[in-house]
């Protein structure tokens, strides 16, 4: 049984509504990543960090998935193997196209963590600091997001699929962040036929083998289209 790997990173969603972080009027033109996105940040200036989630789960909660969400849900239905998304969003815009299974690398917005026990619950639209765990009792709940400096969930689970693909696609990412930088070097050493679908090519996108230009949500469905022709 074949399979396909999918990386998604922030351009699937800009068509949707959602800021992207390094456009040049991106989320990190307005704040500094060293103040909202490390642990030090975190532990600097706790409430800038925590409205800083706040905000962004709000502005998530007011928009909807775009074609290339739906196209992608409509891949892991109608495909013969087994299609994998591995995403670098903290949305959840691939759920509410359709999509199971989504493996989310750098957490969920709509999820909160528990720094003291490690447990996981549903964040409120509005979390505030020193918010207790619903299991432990601490006043030590902070956004379940990845920050710089921290681990990438899942990522034994994500490399074996990777080892295992037929097919990786990189879409909407702009290939600069490791780990998932290093995603298309793994999949060509697996023997993967590797594509880009992005705006523009990126720094790597010399390592992949075709590329589809243009925006995702006119670039994702024909890419789908192609595949599920190419079965029958």
């Amino acid at each position: 049984m074949s399979k396909i790997t999918i990386l998604t990173g922030a351009g699937i969603s800009a068509e949707s509504g959602l800021e992207t972080f390094r456009a040049a009027d991106g989320l990190w033109a307005q704040h500094r990543v060293e103040d909202v996105a490390t642990p030090e940040g975190f532990e600097r200036d706790p409430k800038l960090v925590v409205d800083f989630y706040n905000a962004r789960r709000k502005q998530a909660s007011e928009v909807s998935p775009n074609a290339a969400h739906k196209a992608l849900a409509r891949l892991q239905q109608m495909y013969a193997g087994q299609v994998v998304i591995v995403t670098q969003n903290v949305d959840d815009l691939h759920e509410q196209g359709g999509a199971t299974g989504v493996i989310h690398m750098h957490g969920a917005l709509k999820s909160a963590l528990c720094a003291a026990c490690g447990n996981r619950w549903a964040a409120p639209i509005v979390m505030a600091h020193g918010d207790a765990c619903p299991v432990c009792t601490r006043p030590s709940a902070r956004p379940d997001i990845v920050w710089f400096g921290e681990m990438p969930y899942q990522m034994d689970e994500i490399f074996d699929h990777l080892m295992e693909t037929d097919i990786f696609a990189a879409i909407g990412t702009s290939g600069n962040v490791y780990p998932a930088a290093g995603f298309v070097a793994e999949a060509r050493r697996s023997g993967a036929h590797t594509v880009e679908l992005n705006l523009e090519r990126t720094a790597a996108g010399n390592q992949f083998a075709e590329h589809r230009v243009g925006p995702a949500s006119k670039e994702v469905p024909q890419w789908v289209d192609d595949l599920l022709a190419s079965q029958k």
